[in-house]
C-alpha cells in the first residue's frame, strides 16, 4: 500500500497566487531569477532563490539558507502566505497547448521512500541534495512539491472527477509561459477518505521528477528524528510534500543531445562509422525531423538531417535499460564512435529538453557544436520497468513538461 495524506498547507490567498507562484528553483541561474522577480516582492524566487536577496557568490553560503526562512516568515506576518485550518488534499491541475494533466498535492511517506514503495529511476548528486537540505532545513519546510506518478485508479480518478464538476477553484491563472494553473482544495472528510483509500490501494508510488527533493527531504527527516526520539510517527517530519498524477495523464517529452566534436574523425568517415550500427537514411529537405518511431534517431550533421535506425542485434530488446533509445545511442553512437564514455561528465556533450524544440538543436551547431541527435521521448511504461526493476535510467532520460510551479503549496515540519 501506498501512504499519501493530506496536509494543512501555507498557500497563497487566490488574488495572490499567480504573483506569488514561480517556476522551480533549479531551471533558471542567478541572473534569469533577478529578473524573472524584478519588481514583485511576493514573487516565492525570494524563498526558493533566496540568493537573489544575498550574492550569486554567496548562493550556498548559511546566509542564504537564513535569508530564505526570513523572506518565508515574512510571508507569513504580511499574508502573502496562508495556512489552511485544517489538513486538506489539493487539485492541482494543469493545461499547456490544450493538454490536460492533473494530480492530487499531499503527503508520502519518507519511510515508503527508504523502503522502496516510492520508486526511484535516477541518481542524485550530492552537492544537489546538500543545498536543499540545507535550504528545507533552514526554512523546516518543504519548499517545493516532488512529482509523483502511479498507476491509474479509478476510485481516484472518479473522485477528483467528482470534486471539479462541483466545486470552484481557489485560483486559476496563467503564467507568461502560456501554461494555465488550477487548484481546488478538497476540504470535505469524504472525499479526503476516498482519496486516502484509493492511494492505499496502491502498490507503489514513483518518482518521476524531484529525486533530489525527495532524497532532501528524507535527510531532513532523519535529522529531525534525532532530535525528537519519543517521536509518534504522526509529525509532519515524517512525510514529504508531492504532487502525484495519474500516469496517463503525464506527457514525457525528448530529450536531445548534441556533440562538441566528432572525434577527430571527418563527416564522411564518421557517417561510415556509424552505418555499421545504423541504416542511415537522408530525412526530407526542410524542416527538422523528429524521430518517428523508437529505436530511429534523428542526426543533424553539416546543416543536414537524417534518419539513423538501429540495426536488429545491436541492443537487447529486453532489456530494460539497454534497449531504451538513450543507451543504444550511447552504446553504440557516442561511447564508441565518439570517445564519450561518460556523458555524466563529458565536456563534448550537452543535453537539450524538448520543450526547446529541434530548432534548438539546429541553432546550437550553427553556432559551433559538431552534430546533434534527436530521441524518441522515453514513456511511463518505460520508466515503470525500470523502476520496478530497482534500475536506475540513464542520466538525461526524460523531460516532465509542464514544470510545477512553486509557491502554490508549502509544507511545514517541526523544528
Amino acid at each position: 500500500m501506498a501512504t499519501f495524506r493530506p496536509f494543512a498547507a501555507l498557500r497563497p490567498p487566490s488574488n495572490l497566487a499567480e504573483q506569488v507562484s514561480c517556476p522551480p528553483y533549479d531551471v533558471m541561474n542567478h541572473d534569469e531569477a533577478c529578473r524573472m522577480a524584478e519588481g514583485n516582492a511576493s514573487s516565492f524566487l525570494h524563498v526558493c532563490r533566496s540568493d537573489i536577496d544575498t550574492s550569486e557568490e554567496e548562493i550556498h553560503e548559511p546566509k542564504t539558507y537564513a535569508k530564505a526562512r526570513e523572506n518565508l516568515e515574512r510571508f507569513v506576518q504580511n499574508g502573502t502566505l496562508v495556512r489552511d485550518p485544517s489538513p486538506c488534499y489539493y487539485i492541482y491541475r494543469q493545461i499547456m497547448n490544450g493538454r490536460v494533466q492533473t494530480g492530487i498535492v499531499g503527503c508520502a511517506s519518507v519511510d515508503e521512500y527508504l523502503n522502496g514503495t516510492i520508486k526511484r529511476h535516477e541518481l542524485t548528486r550530492k552537492e544537489k541534495e546538500l543545498d536543499r537540505i540545507m535550504h528545507f532545513d533552514a526554512c523546516s519546510a518543504q519548499t517545493e512539491p516532488v512529482f509523483l506518478a502511479f498507476r491509474k485508479h479509478a476510485g481516484i480518478d472518479r473522485t477528483v472527477r467528482e470534486w471539479i464538476k462541483f466545486h470552484k477553484p481557489a485560483c486559476d491563472f496563467r503564467t507568461e509561459d502560456g501554461v494555465t494553473h488550477i487548484v481546488w482544495p478538497v476540504d470535505d472528510s469524504s472525499a479526503i477518505h476516498a482519496l486516502r483509500q484509493g492511494f492505499a490501494e496502491l502498490d507503489a508510488l514513483y518518482i518521476a521528477d524531484g529525486h533530489h527533493r525527495t532524497a532532501s527531504s528524507a535527510a531532513v527527516s532523519a535529522k529531525r528524528r534525532e532530535k525528537h526520539p519519543n517521536r509518534t510517527g504522526e509529525e509532519e517530519f515524517n512525510y514529504l510534500m508531492a504532487v502525484a498524477f495519474c500516469d496517463e495523464d503525464l506527457f514525457i517529452m525528448d530529450y536531445n543531445r548534441v556533440v562538441r566534436d566528432l572525434g577527430g574523425l571527418t563527416p564522411q568517415s564518421f557517417l561510415e562509422r556509424i552505418g555499421r550500427s545504423f541504416r542511415v537514411t537522408d530525412a526530407p529537405a526542410g524542416a527538422p525531423c523528429p524521430p518517428r518511431r523508437k529505436h530511429e534517431f534523428g542526426m543533424y550533421l553539416e546543416g543536414r538531417w537524417y534518419f539513423l535506425e538501429a540495426r536488429p542485434g545491436t541492443f537487447p530488446e529486453t532489456d530494460p535499460i539497454a534497449g531504451l533509445d538513450c543507451s543504444i545511442l550511447q552504446n553504440n553512437l557516442l561511447g564508441p564512435v565518439l570517445g564519450i564514455d561518460d556523458p555524466r561528465t563529458s565536456d563534448r556533450i550537452d543535453f537539450i529538453g524538448g520543450i526547446r524544440g529541434l530548432e534548438e538543436l539546429e541553432r546550437r551547431c550553427h553556432e559551433g557544436m559538431a552534430a546533434a541527435f534527436s530521441l524518441y521521448p522515453v514513456t511511463m511504461d518505460d520508466l515503470f520497468r525500470v523502476a520496478d526493476d530497482n534500475k536506475i535510467m540513464p542520466p538525461k532520460s526524460t523531460w516532465f513538461e509542464p514544470k510545477l510551479r512553486s509557491g502554490l503549496f508549502i509544507h511545514t515540519i517541526e523544528r
